[in-house]
Parts: structure tokens; C-alpha cells; sequence
């Protein structure tokens, strides 16, 4: 008949009343992200052309800010077709031709 050995856990080392010698401190806090900035309504009263092209201009540094996180560093690397596809990834709706030529010139000043 085999005779199983039993074995106990090692008892754990007493503190002494002093504490332990290296005190760790505190944890750090992950960095915050900056304060996100209080939302304006647009000015009122100006052509229809001037909202056109400030939202096209956001849409263009949205995007060129995706293909930048995606490793796409030169406007050469950006064709229609990626920047579209970055596009559809990232919920927005197919940009324009012309759009798509103001990211790459976003891409380009960020070169």
C-alpha cells in the first residue's frame, strides 16, 4: 500500500512591527486624456459655401489622422481607394475626390 506524503504549506515570514524596509508608493495613474474642448455651435449667417469646406476640411484631417495611425506616411501611399477604405472603417461616409486630395495634402504637410 502506498503512503501518501502530506505536505504543508510553507508558513509565511512574520512581520516585524517596523514594517517592511521599502515602502512602494503609490500607483501611478494612467496619463489623463486632455480636457476635451466645450462644443460652439458654427457662426451664423455665412455662405453655404464656407460650411461646405469647413466640414470637408474636418473630414480631411479625420481621415488623414486614421491613415497616419495606420502607418500610411506618404501621400503617394494614400490613393482614393485606401483613404475611402479608411473611411468606411473608421464610420464615416466616402469622401470625395476633392477631399480625398486634401488629405493627401494633409499626409504631406505632416511628412
Amino acid at each position: 500500500m502506498a503512503v501518501a506524503a502530506i505536505t504543508t504549506m510553507p508558513q509565511q515570514k512574520q512581520r516585524s512591527k517596523q514594517g517592511p524596509k521599502s515602502v512602494p508608493g503609490p500607483a501611478k495613474a494612467p496619463a489623463k486624456a486632455p480636457a476635451k474642448l466645450k462644443k460652439r455651435p458654427l457662426p451664423a449667417g455665412l455662405p453655404r459655401e464656407w460650411y461646405e469646406s469647413h466640414n470637408r476640411r474636418l473630414k480631411a484631417m479625420r481621415l488623414a489622422i486614421a491613415l497616419l495611425d495606420t502607418g500610411i506616411y506618404h501621400p503617394a501611399n494614400a490613393s482614393n481607394r485606401r483613404i475611402r477604405t479608411t473611411a468606411e472603417r473608421i464610420g464615416i461616409h466616402p469622401p470625395s475626390d476633392t477631399t480625398c486630395s486634401m488629405v493627401r495634402s494633409l499626409i504631406h504637410c505632416a511628412d
